[in-house]
């Protein structure tokens, strides 16, 4: 079953999304399609992956109803002034081929263009119009964050940063709590790395007879993390979405967390320096 997270907006969110990115074409459309067969109801694209078209034909395609299936979308740097923004998540609501989108956010922060408050007035207006129903940030650091509710006094509902074992994101995790934002995480099997192996989780997962990443995926719901993991293979979409009938103990959770590095990003990608468009 997709349980749900209710978000500070009054809308609510599965706990568990699926990760579009490098799905595309026809193949992308068939296997975000059979993510919907398997359960999945919230769908994760952005305007850079290229792909908002096959997660439109796909919804179209699906038995799933439409007011069933969340879709999030995010607007690529290039396009952080006001206009530019507004016409980007136009674009994005008709590459998808819907009436709105559930979840808009901004992809990355861009610091050094210092655009985010401009483009984040977008989403403000875009969701008084009903383009977007929820808005949000996506590598929006603590300091990021402030200078949002500052300048226009709004909060974003979700925040999706890099997580996974060896970046546990504990700050980062505390200080969205405290701002009544949900944590979202991109990357939760860390890119399907080393991680997967690790002889520490093989030992959790052996106990409670799961597979590491649904371990993985647990622990990150049980930390009040929406994971959005990818998988292009039909039994590892159903593997990685059956987490909700079993419950790590605190101290699975304790060894899980202990794995964490001070800098675990897998590709270096600082928010506080990196920059995408």
């Amino acid at each position: 079953m997709n349980e749900i997270y209710e978000l500070s907006d009054g809308f609510s969110i599965p706990k568990i999304g699926f990760g579009t990115y490098k799905l595309n074409g026809a193949q992308g459309t068939r296997l975000m399609e059979q993510a919907l067969q398997v359960g999945y109801r919230l769908l994760d694209t952005a305007f850079n992956y290229e792909n908002e078209g096959a997660v439109g034909r796909a919804i179209k395609n699906s038995s799933v109803p439409r007011d069933q299936i969340t879709v999030a979308s995010k607007l690529p740097g290039r396009y952080h002034s006001y206009q530019s923004a507004l016409r980007t998540i136009e674009e994005s609501v008709a590459r998808l081929n819907l009436d709105y989108i559930d979840l808009y956010l901004i992809h990355w922060p861009n610091p050094k263009q210092g655009q985010y408050v401009e483009a984040w007035q977008a989403l403000v207006d875009a969701q008084k119009t009903g383009l977007v129903r929820s808005i949000g940030v996506s590598n929006f650091l603590p300091e990021h964050i402030d200078q949002l509710e500052k300048e226009t006094g709004v909060l974003p509902v979700i925040n999706q940063v890099e997580l996974h074992p060896e970046f546990n994101q504990q700050k980062q995790r505390e200080f969205d709590r405290s701002k009544g934002i949900l944590t979202q995480a991109w990357s939760p099997l860390g890119r399907a790395s080393k991680i997967l192996q690790n002889e520490t989780i093989q030992k959790i997962a052996d106990k409670h007879r799961r597979s590491i990443a649904q371990v993985i995926l647990r622990w990150q719901v049980q930390l009040g993390v929406l994971p959005i993991p990818k998988a292009s293979h039909y039994l590892r979409q159903l593997d990685n979405f059956a987490i909700f009938d079993f419950e790590l103990n605190k101290e699975d959770m304790e060894i899980i967390n202990g794995l964490t590095k001070e800098n675990g990003r897998t590709n270096d990608q600082d928010p506080a320096v990196y920059e995408e468009f």
